[in-house]
């Protein structure tokens, strides 16, 4: 009888519907994402579905186990209601919230499956409107789905200011708005430096912290952004006043970069805690896969795609404090001196009061 309670206990774990919803705006690399990941789980034993929610994705390079296209598409809006392709994606979603039963009965046969939810590329169906928010409410409550957001981001807009700031805000507001448990990608990274050198190392860009140090960097952009510099710093300062961003970074055909978001994802909704793979001896096993340094990791992959040492950055005179002494850790012993020194200064000062 000792033994049974155990393994009743896992077994409703296992019964759980676990699921990645994957967001972000148009071009991040959404659909190529979900297959990637999907055959990455499946080839590691996990009995995996991709669920098509995207009205204008009409040909998906996989095989769908429910498709929105079967309820409405973008051509059937536009059609019958004169919609842009915008306003038809937006009407297409409000029309799949209204009729959440729908959805829910197509996942009901699904049960005990890890399904991918591939949404279209409407950046504010995440940040400000309604319609995504109902249907993951309807998964929860319904369903009992465990849900991790997955938001894409481009990896090349960390290379000009404005578009790499304004990729954060769209991350935080989404983040907000769905209030799930959430994982932020750098997708595309093998491209990171397609568009040019990145002003930063790529740690700088997945950590989101003292984005101040790229407002130099303005000048170097077109004129409308150097123009609004000081906006762009304002922005900054809300987003690390939230301290609630961090990215991982991704490429789709990198299996090691796969298995760090799938390791990210499975913690953040819970199974890797619940339902265990099947080469998995115990939940130990499975939580200790997520374990290691952050940085480590992050500085491996821009060895293999940004293709410059991260100790590149350290002669640059922009990184550089007005005493000369590099505070972006690159180098430690003269960090720790700089935070010595001021420390002796705040207790003189103190003295001398």
């Amino acid at each position: 009888r000792g033994r049974s309670a155990p393994q009743h206990a896992l077994s409703t774990r296992e019964a759980m519907p676990f699921a990645q919803l994957v967001i972000g705006p148009p071009g991040a690399g959404k659909t190529t994402y979900c297959a990637a990941m999907a055959a990455y789980l499946a080839a590691r034993g996990r009995d995996v579905v991709i669920v098509n929610l995207d009205p204008a994705n009409e040909q998906p390079p996989y095989e769908c186990a429910v498709d929105i296209a079967a309820l409405i598409t973008v051509d059937d809006a536009s059609s019958e209601y004169g919609l842009g392709p915008n306003g038809g994606l937006v009407f297409c979603f409000e029309y799949l919230a209204a009729n959440s039963d729908w959805l829910v009965e197509q996942l009901r046969p699904l049960a005990g499956k890890f399904v991918i939810f591939d949404c279209p590329g409407q950046i504010e169906l995440y940040t400000h409107h309604e319609a995504v928010r109902a249907v993951t409410d309807a998964l929860l409550k319904t369903l009992d789905y465990r849900l991790v957001a997955v938001h894409l981001m481009d990896a090349h807009h960390c290379s000009e200011v404005a578009k790499y700031v304004s990729g954060l805000v769209v991350s935080l507001s989404a983040m907000l708005m769905l209030e799930l448990p959430h994982i932020n990608v750098l997708s595309k990274v093998d491209l990171a430096e397609s568009a040019g050198e990145l002003a930063m190392p790529l740690s700088f860009y997945t950590d989101c912290c003292d984005l101040e140090r790229l407002l130099p960097f303005c000048e170097d952009t077109p004129a409308f952004s150097a123009k609004h510099a000081a906006l762009t710093g304002r922005l900054c300062e809300l987003v690390e006043d939230f301290g609630l961003l961090h990215f991982i970074p991704c490429c789709v055909t990198d299996n090691e970069t796969l298995s760090q978001v799938a390791a990210a994802a499975d913690k953040a909704c819970g199974y890797a805690f619940g339902a265990l793979e099947r080469n998995n001896h115990g939940i130990f096993e499975t939580v200790s896969g997520i374990a290691g340094w952050e940085y480590d990791r992050v500085n491996a992959v821009a060895d293999r795609y940004t293709g410059h040492s991260e100790n590149r950055y350290e002669s640059r005179n922009e990184f550089r404090h007005e005493n000369s002494t590099p505070l972006d850790g690159s180098d430690a012993d003269a960090l720790a001196r700089h935070y010595h020194e001021e420390l002796l200064s705040e207790l003189g000062a103190e003295e001398a009061v």
